[in-house]
């Protein structure tokens, strides 16, 4: 693995991000300095939560590859009713956990753990919606999309962050719709719908 890209893509990784919507607006998330680890942008996140609604009242959310929490946290502070969040790095688990606690965030659940293995764990049609944004360097937006396929409810949405723009033929094999997709700079963004049950 040639570690330019993912020095490219970490020259402008701030040292906290800031939720933009909700009960925790304006509220900061600090970002470690880990490898690898390159939060959402706030445009890209205001154009995800434009999407789908600025309410999530009563969803169950995943955010698998949870870095500094900023699509998780986002989730809770538009009034979901359960978010789960996973990171593999002790060091950043336990940073969302003080996150977490400083912000009194009840329905937000953090686990150190491997996403993909989790997600084969997990009961099938768990979630209304599901975050991935997993290592650009790691080549695991197919994986990724493979396991969340079976956690998320038919009609529920998978948004997925990428380094390249994935085409609706290659997620319709996974029972899945190209809802939307964006791009700021480097950063494919799209949301996905869940068309059949696997």
């Amino acid at each position: 693995m040639s570690p330019r890209p993912a020095t490219a893509l970490r020259k402008d990784v701030p040292n906290e991000v800031r939720i933009i919507g909700g009960r925790w607006k304006r509220c900061k998330l600090p970002v470690a300095d880990r490898p690898g680890l390159r939060p959402t942008p706030d445009r890209i996140r205001e154009t995800l939560f434009n999407w789908l609604g600025q309410s999530l009242t009563g969803w169950r959310c995943l955010d698998a590859f949870a870095g500094s929490g900023a699509l998780g946290f986002e989730a809770a502070s538009r009034d979901a009713a359960e978010v789960t969040l996973l990171e593999r790095d002790s060091v950043l688990a336990r940073s969302l956990s003080d996150s977490k606690a400083r912000l009194k965030v009840d329905v937000l659940k953090v686990e150190c753990a491997d996403a993909l293995a989790w997600m084969h764990r997990c009961a099938p049609a768990a979630y209304e919606l599901v975050f991935l944004d997993p290592p650009f360097d790691a080549d695991l937006s197919l994986p990724a999309l493979k396991a969340a396929a079976r956690v998320v409810v038919t009609d529920g949405f998978v948004y997925l962050e990428s380094d390249r723009a994935f085409a609706a033929a290659e997620v319709q094999p996974l029972g899945f719709n190209l809802h939307r997709h964006a791009r700021a700079g480097a950063v494919h963004a799209h949301l996905l719908q869940r068309v059949t049950a696997i």
